[in-house]
Order: C-alpha cells, then structure tokens, then sequence
C-alpha cells in the first residue's frame, strides 16, 4: 500500500533546505537572458491571509517557469515599512512604531516563505532601516539640485483624523485613503515635487508600454489630463492688473457673462481693497466658509455657490465689463484659479447663471439653426458663432484659431495645453518617515544638507500623540547648525510621503548594501527594466505613476539607460473573496497562511489559488474548492510513488516506444500540460487555471496507467517526467518526488520539459462537407489539409458527387480542417 503523503513534513522540511542553500539567489550573468520580476512590496501590517498569497503565488509561478525556462531571473522582496498604520499602533499600542514594525516583518517574512516563494532574500530591503532611507534623502537633494523639489504654500488635503497632509491621488471621494476619513482643506507650507515638468513625458511614454492594461494606461492618461486650449487674460476696472483664465473654447468668448475665481487667488485680497467694505466683508464670510472644505466637496459633491465681489473684469476683446464672482468650485491651486462663466455653453455655468440671475448670452447656434430665445439648456457642441462681432459666421474649430490669433496680437492670450495633474505634495507632519534634509537658517535661508551629513536620522523617542508634527517637539532633533555658515539653524521637521521611498526600490534591489550609491549603474544596465510588474489596479495612479516619474529623472541623470519606463509589463491580480464577501477582520472570515497551510498544505493552496479562476479575475475561496486540490495532491502521488523505482530507470528527456495509442494519450497529456505551462509563461497571459486543468487530466491518465501498463516504458518516462512539469505550482511535492527518483539536485534548476510539437499534432481531422449548407459526408483526413486538396476528397466522395453531378458550381467556402461548403448555382 502506498505510503500517505505528509505534507506537512514534506513542505517543511524542503523549505528549510532552499533556505540553507540560498537555492533562488540571483547573480549577473551576461551569457545569459535575464528576466526581473517581482511583486509590489508589501506593507508589514502583521498577518497574510490567502487574498495576499493569490499574489505571491502568481509572481512566484511565474519566477519559477522562467527559470525552468533558462533564463536568469531576480525575483527579490522587501517591505513598504514607513508610514501612518506603524506611528497609529504605536500610539494605540504606547510601542515604538520600529520595534512594532520589525516584529511584523518577522512574521510576515516567516509566512512568505511558508508560502514556498522562491525569492532571493539575500536582496530584502526595508524602506524604515537608515541604510535604506538615507538614499531617499540623497535623490531628494538630487532633485533639490534640478529644481524639481520646492517648497511653497498652498491649500492641502489635511485628514483631521491622521493629522497629516494627503497628496491629491491619495483623497479618494473626499475621504482618506488610509482611515477612509472626510478630508479638509488647510493652507499650510508644504514640499513638493515637479511631476507636472515631466507630464508630456508621462503622457507619451503611455504610448511605448504595450504590456500595460489598457485600463490602466487610461486612468494615468485621464488623471495627467493634458488638454489643449488657450490662456486669456480679462482686465479689472481699477486695477493696473488682469486674470488669466484657460479655455479649451475660445470660439464662445463671446458669451463670457461673469467670470469664476478662487475665493483663495492672489487677486481677491486687491479686490477686497477697491470693493465697498459690505463686499469686502461678505467676501471673507464666504472664503471663511470653505476654509474646511475638501477639494471634492467643492467641486463635486456641493451645490455650486458664490459671491459677486462688486468689482468688474474687461472682456479681453469686446471690452465690455464682465462681474467677478468668487465661487466654491474653482480652486486655487487648478489651472489658473479662475474660469470665464459662458451659461450658454458650459453646463456647471449654466446651473450657476439660472441660480444668481446672472445673463446667458449665445453665441454659438448648430449649423443652419436658430438660436432659443431664451435657452433652455446649454448648448455644447461644435457649430456656428453668432454675436461674436467679426468672428460671427465662422464655424467653431476656425473661430477658436482666428480668436486665439487675434488675442495674441493684443498681448492678451495664447495657445496653451492645461494639465489636470498637480505637482505631488511630499510634505507629511508624522514621525515614521523619512526626515527631509532640509535646514533653514536665518542668515542663509533655506540650505539643503550636503550628502556627508546623510542620512538624517530619526530620532529615538518621538512623543507620539497624533497631533502636529513629533519631530518639532524635540528639541535636539531640530536645533542643528547651518552647513554653510556654521550659524545656529533648525531642521526640516516634515517627513516624506511613503510613496517616495516606493518609487524607486526596485533598483535598490539591484544593490541592496552599496554604500556608494543608492545602485550601481551596472547592475541596473544588466537587470533593468523590470520585465514582469505584479500588483493590485489601486495603484495604477498613485505608485505607478510616480515611480514613472521618478525613472524618468534618473535616466535623463544617466544613471540607468535604455527605456526610460522602469516597467515593461504590468500585471494586476483579481481580488479573493471568501464565500462571495471581502476577506476582512471585521467580517471575522480572515483566512490566515499558517492555518491554511497546516490544515491543507501550502501546493493545494498555490494550486487551488492558480486554479480556481484567470489571474485577474476576482475569484472565490470556498472549502469544497481547497478540498478538491487536496484530493489533487494525494491522487499524484499515489499514482508516483508506487512506481518511482522503475520511473527513475528512464530517462525524462527523450520520448520513449509508444506501443498502442493508450500509451500515446497518456504521452501526449503530459505535453499539452507543459504546452499550456509554458504558453501561457511566455504570452504573459498566466492563465495557469488552464494549465492545472490539464494536470487533472495528466493525473486521470497516470492513475489509469498505474493499474494498466506500470511496466510501460511510457509509463514510467510519464512518472519521471511529471515533476518537471509540476515544479512551478507545487514545488514542494515535485521536490520530493524528484528527490525519489535519485537525483541529487533541486528540480527547481533543471530546464522545463522540451515539449514535442508532432506529438501533439492531431493524427487525423474530420472534414464535415456541405452542399448548398446541408451535410452530405463527413470525411477523415490527415490534418493541415489543403484547400485544393479537401476539393478533391469531397469531390470523389459518392454522396457529394451526386448532388454536384451535371450542376454548376457556384463558390466553394473552406474552413481548414473543419468545413468545405459547396454552393451550387
């Protein structure tokens, strides 16, 4: 009786091995094909559950068919360790948020590893350890240096429950996108950096990223928001000043019956100064009212409102006056801060203009229309100008060029491309994160701290209250001198947003313990660019799109070369759910790693998380689906074990002697397995759902052959051969039976079975012939068949020839090796 498989020492006991032997290191090897792949760094929040493994899993199967395939590949891991949830435990907790933090990257390392990964751990980063986070500070300085990292104030996303400034991508409905809590509006001084110098760049390098999902390319092309149009400027009656508004149509300046500001631009407070003391007064009751707005409350979800500030614009061309509102859904800090109301032709102006009674003039009718007097909706389309002195008459895509060519002639407007994008707000107000090395001295100003004083350290002790910023609160972290002058000076007390230090660890992973540099340019000229990204569709703006950003500054520094995109392809997993509900602590159907393993072993919980849909798709954990790859597990080896010894004396290499076609069957599902494993590899498709399917069947027939033929030398080359096939996806059990069939090596660095394409072939194929769509015979032929030549079958086949005989033949339609229609006249 053969023994029962115990996967429990089985899996142990090969993932002690594969950690003595360092089996998955990755070493430069130029004679090689080298391929990197890796998954998105992980946050050590403390415990993984299965939806966490569905990605591990993929990246890993993915890692280990490449590698079975010949190439050299870098498969590295690490931790995303700074960042609000450690400074929140630790404030709950009353822990050190790195102590807090270094206890979860233990477990969390132990159950990634359990999970029978393949990484090179010798790579491990952690973005809160100073060997890592000084080289933040350093490429800070690096921007610093080009102009592209700032500091000014601006109105900020401030989340009132996590007391820090949020970036733009980081309010998701006006909540934040860690606590989910309603964000405010504050001005504060803020650090920033200058995507938008790159936005041209992003936009275009869209175009070169065919591995992306579409999907995903869209929102970044969407949140970048480049749109082309025009900059005007209007006058102000009593002020030697003007105010520059952007429109994407020119061609209804027209119609331009108020113009929208900011209550927070620039212009108000000189406003404020030439208005009567009644609209000053009703000017700050209004701006005080959004003071806790969020961005989206203003611009999506409150109704829209103003205030007429009392004074007067001049239109740029007719030079009418034109009233100046302040209102709550232009902000600030988009665009120009102010937007020109044309009711008739924009629907947000048209609401706002029925609200105040404030005029709707067209100016823009369909082509041979009249215009409705008065409008009853505004009218959005392209068409014809009217009322617009001599520009009347011409159609809209000529009068925005003709308006545009006049404007620039008077020094009042340009052709213009407005982004959506805003520069990416750095500045947080927390302790665990990188400090800025920044230092601002009073004789000196704002001096930036040369790179020997790298890194800054964060400093032991921190009051963590979750108000304000712990770092001004201790005094000998901010009380420093100027390294300039040698003056008394205080430190930068911010800290950098998390998604710095994650823009650019994958090429830390290229060197992790360089001293010198943050990577060495070999390194990166060998294994960049990333060829397989893996990670969830929430990151398509945030992460993605600056560690975009970020690779393109270093390429334009020469320190990496060829494409300037860090991701060549991009791969988003689907979510697990359990039972059809999202796996939640507070829905109480957490399904942890250490139980799943102990209970079911971890190859029928990679098998079952490969199998039980499409990579990205969402799929279900269920327990009737776990306990079928279970059943998997045992059934292979039940159908090895007993015939190892005979297996073992046939090579897995070379096809043996097929003597019936139950021999071939049994030959040839061992190849369309590897077929499928190595196509869906190398299409990046990674639909190993169908490649497991075809193990089931591989299994079906091993069984059958154990009971029928154990002596078949087809048999026996089946049973050697299958853990080469099985390796990536439940690498444990093929070690092990590798191991049994006397081979002294890791299955894991042998080459992936060679797959024989005549094998596969169909022997034969049935022609199914039609007569004017009717089926007259179904006739057997070697496949490949050429059209000439299933004529001439179908033509000497007696039933065929008798419909055809003495009629004229209209047209022939043939599908390769499936259908020949005749269609008579």
């Amino acid at each position: 009786m053969t023994e029962a498989y115990d996967f429990q020492r089985v899996e142990r006991h090969w993932q002690e091995r594969w950690a003595a032997e360092g089996a998955d290191r990755a070493d430069q090897d130029p004679s090689r094909e080298k391929y990197y792949t890796m998954v998105m760094l992980p946050y050590p929040s403390g415990d993984l559950h299965v939806g966490h493994a569905k990605n591990y899993t993929l990246g890993d199967a993915i890692a280990r068919m490449m590698r079975m395939l010949g190439y050299n590949v870098l498969n590295p891991m690490g931790w995303d360790a700074f960042g609000l949830p450690a400074e929140n435990a630790a404030i709950a907790r009353g822990v050190d948020p790195g102590a807090w933090t270094a206890e979860n990257i233990g477990n969390m390392r132990r159950q990634v590893r359990l999970m029978g990964t393949s990484y090179d751990w010798s790579r491990e980063i952690a973005t809160c350890e100073p060997e890592y986070y000084r080289w933040n500070q350093w490429l800070f300085l690096r921007l610093y240096e080009d102009g592209l990292a700032y500091k000014r104030e601006a109105p900020v996303n401030w989340c009132p429950h996590d007391r820090t400034v949020l970036a733009n991508e980081q309010v998701i409905d006006g909540r934040c996108w860690r606590c989910d809590h309603l964000v405010e509006r504050r001005n504060l001084s803020q650090w920033f950096l200058k995507i938008t110098a790159f936005a041209d760049r992003l936009l275009a390098g869209l175009d070169r990223l065919p591995g992306w999902p579409e999907r995903t390319k869209t929102m970044q092309r969407n949140w970048i928001g480049r749109s082309e149009g025009a900059q005007l400027w209007f006058g102000i009656e009593g002020l030697d000043d003007r105010i520059a508004v952007f429109t994407t149509r020119a061609d209804t300046l027209y119609g331009a019956t108020f113009l929208a500001i900011a209550p927070e631009h620039p212009v108000v407070a000189k406003l404020r100064a030439i208005v009567s003391p009644d609209d000053a007064a009703a000017i700050d009751a209004f701006a005080a009212s959004l003071a806790s707005k969020s961005e989206l409350e203003r611009t999506s979800l409150m109704e829209k409102q103003g205030r007429f500030t009392g004074a007067y614009a001049i239109h740029p061309l007719s030079r009418e006056k034109v009233p100046i509102w302040v209102t709550n859904y232009v902000l600030a800090d988009y665009g120009t801060g102010a937007v020109m109301g044309v009711p008739a032709h924009d629907e947000r102006d048209f609401a706002f203009a029925k609200r105040y009674g404030l005029p709707i003039a067209t100016v823009v009718v369909p082509a041979g229309a009249a215009p409705e007097t008065p409008p009853e909706r505004a009218f959005l389309d392209d068409g014809r100008l009217i009322a617009s002195d001599d520009f009347s008459g011409m159609t809209s895509a000529r009068a925005r060029h003709a308006i545009v060519e006049r404007l620039a002639g008077l020094g009042m407007g340009e052709a213009v491309a407005n982004l959506r994008l805003r520069d990416w707000l750095v500045s947080r107000q927390r302790y665990w994160g990188t400090p800025i090395p920044i230092v601002y001295c009073e004789s000196c100003g704002e001096v930036p701290l040369p790179d020997t004083a790298l890194p800054v350290l964060l400093p032991a002790g921190a009051p963590l209250r979750g108000e304000g910023s712990p770092l001004a609160a201790i005094a000998s972290f901010v009380q420093t001198t100027c390294p300039r002058c040698g003056a008394p000076a205080r430190r930068e007390t911010d800290t950098m947003d998390t998604f710095f230090e994650s823009s650019w660890y994958y090429l830390r992973y290229l060197d992790p313990h360089c001293e010198s540099a943050p990577w060495r340019r070999e390194h990166a000229d060998y294994w960049m660019n990333v060829d397989q990204y893996i990670g969830g569709a929430e990151h398509a703006v945030l992460h993605l799109l600056y560690s975009r950003f970020f690779y393109k500054f270093f390429h334009d520094r020469g320190w990496v070369h060829g494409s300037d995109e860090p991701f060549e392809r991009l791969f988003h997993q689907g979510m697990l759910l359990s039972n059809g509900e999202k796996i939640s602590k507070s829905r109480g159907n957490v399904i942890g790693i250490d139980k799943t393993a102990e209970a079911n072993g971890v190859d029928a919980m990679r098998l079952f998380l490969l199998y039980v849909t499409p990579p990205e798709d969402t799929s279900d954990w269920t327990e009737e689906g776990i306990g079928g790859r279970v059943r998997f597990v045992n059934r292979a080896w039940r159908a090895c074990v007993p015939l190892l010894e005979r297996a073992a004396t046939v090579s897995p290499r070379s096809l043996p002697p097929l003597a019936n076609a139950g021999e071939r069957a049994l030959v040839r599902a061992l190849h369309t397995a590897a077929k499928s494993a190595i196509d869906e590899t190398l299409t990046r498709r990674f639909h190993y759902n169908a490649t497991i399917a075809r193990f089931d069947e591989l299994v079906n027939a091993m069984t059958a052959a154990l009971v029928s033929a154990p002596d078949a030398p087809a048999t026996r080359y089946v049973v050697h051969a299958f853990p080469l096939v099985l390796a990536p996806f439940a690498p444990h059990l093929a070690e092990e039976l590798w191991a049994r069939l006397g081979h002294a090596g890791s299955v894991h660095r042998e080459r992936y079975l060679e797959v024989d394409e005549a094998l596969l072939a169909a022997e034969a194929i049935t022609l199914v012939v039609q007569v004017n769509g009717k089926i007259r015979a179904r006739i057997a032929a070697a496949p490949n068949l050429a059209e000439a030549d299933a004529i001439a079958l179908a033509e000497a086949d007696p039933a065929v020839a008798l419909q055809v005989c003495g009629r004229r033949v209209a047209k022939r339609i043939y599908v390769p090796d499936k259908l020949l229609n005749i269609v008579l006249a």
